[in-house]
């Protein structure tokens, strides 16, 4: 049986803000990869990685994939931690990687084999005003996308005022524009109202709220919604105030995404059980990796909530290989959030997941079938980069008042 000689993280991106473990073992080129990025907190994750897990996993087998997990759960005492949860999803997914090669065999095949021929994903069209969200939504739609997330601009767009249209206080600490709720109550029903005048009924939206609303807005919001069908409503809600989840259920038809912010099974479990919503979307990395994700999947199979797994922007091609396989072979799929990702990127991990039209399609060789060329990972960086100096916390917004908005 193998054994795991090595543990180590590579950072790489342009900014360094993609972490991917490697574990090697003692077998001659048998190693797994696997995605621990957290763009906010990289060097954190690294630490956890690095000196608290790697010389718990030194000399250990590494097809014991749950007993690690759980091994490594509780290492740190103090449990479900955002970074801990993806030092352990890293972790995790470079295990099944291993587990995959050793079998000879994709890491769906080993989690029970496709339940589809493909991933149907969704595109995310944003613009300025209607007219330009609107050529985006053509364009996704001409690419073969037939769910599509529509914004008006960057998160809470709609909903800002500028400083001279706002009534501030003086002095005041707006920095060029406010959040103002009421404004982005109107402005959403109306983008999706025209936006069906548009194209329709037979096009599926989604809109990402990204927690911007107080919980009775949320409530307004996802009522006044009903009439244009969405496909989800995301993230209505932070994870602070789970609890209206059951007022909305109540008042509202318009069917629910929540998880990107969760790392804790409290967080998702009672809103899978009582169907408060109808997607969790965590992130594999975020959520412990491939092991806790298909546990996720198997308590919303019974509870008839769906999977859609979030990727971002700042996520890397190793976490969307290991969503992509959970993907293929869970049934309670709903659909997969698209990442796109530069050319040298791609080159920098061979047998990445393909787009073509509205579909994803990974790898067919074994384990996760993506593979980190290291020499191109480290020429991504830029030539100053430092990581001690990194700092990139998440950017706020405030209302008029001053008062800051979640996320």
């Amino acid at each position: 049986m193998a054994k795991i000689t090595g543990v180590k993280c590579i950072r790489t991106r342009h900014d360094g803000s993609w972490t991917i473990v490697k574990v090697t073992t003692d077998q001659d080129g048998l190693y797994g990869i696997g995605s621990a990025t957290d763009i906010f907190n990289p060097e954190a994750v690294v630490q956890v990685v690095e000196q608290l897990f790697a010389p718990l996993l030194i000399g250990r087998d590494p097809s014991r994939i749950e007993d690690i997990w759980q091994t490594l759960h509780q290492s740190g005492y103090w449990r479900h931690g955002s970074i801990t949860q993806t030092a352990i999803g890293g972790i995790d997914m470079a295990l099944w990687d291993i587990k995959g090669k050793e079998a000879n065999l994709p890491v769906y095949q080993l989690l029970g084999g496709a339940c589809r021929a493909a991933v149907p994903c969704y595109g995310h069209a944003d613009g300025r005003d209607q007219s330009e969200l609107e050529e985006a939504v053509h364009k996704y739609k001409e690419e073969g996308y037939t769910v599509i997330r529509c914004q008006l601009g960057s998160y809470g767009g709609g909903g800002f005022l500028k400083d001279n249209e706002a009534n501030l206080p003086d002095p005041h600490w707006s920095t060029g524009a406010t959040f103002n709720e009421t404004t982005y109550l109107n402005a959403i029903p109306d983008m999706f109202e025209k936006l069906r005048v548009k194209f329709g009924n037979d096009m599926q939206f989604t809109h990402d709220v990204h927690e911007h609303l107080t919980p009775i807005g949320a409530v307004q919001l996802a009522k006044r919604l009903e009439p244009y069908s969405l496909f989800f409503l995301e993230d209505v809600l932070p994870p602070e105030q789970i609890g209206w989840y059951r007022h909305l259920r109540q008042q509202s038809t318009t069917p629910q995404a929540v998880g990107e912010l969760f790392a804790n099974p409290h967080e998702w479990t009672d809103l899978i059980v009582e169907r408060l919503i109808d997607f969790i979307r965590v992130r594999v990395s975020k959520a412990g990796g491939i092991s806790a994700c298909r546990k996720i999947a198997a308590l919303g199979e019974n509870f008839g909530v769906r999977t859609a797994w979030q990727e971002g922007g700042e996520n890397d091609p190793v976490n969307q290989a290991a969503a992509v396989h959970l993907d293929r072979a869970v049934w309670n799929f709903g659909i997969q959030e698209i990442n796109h990702f530069k050319d040298a990127e791609c080159e920098a991990f061979p047998g990445h997941v393909v787009r073509k039209g509205g579909y994803l399609y990974s790898s067919e060789k074994p384990g996760l079938g993506v593979d980190i060329d290291e020499e191109k990972a480290a020429l991504l960086v830029d030539e100053n980069w430092n990581r001690k100096a990194y700092h990139f916390p998440y950017p706020t917004d405030r209302k008029a008042d001053g008062t800051l908005v979640r996320p």
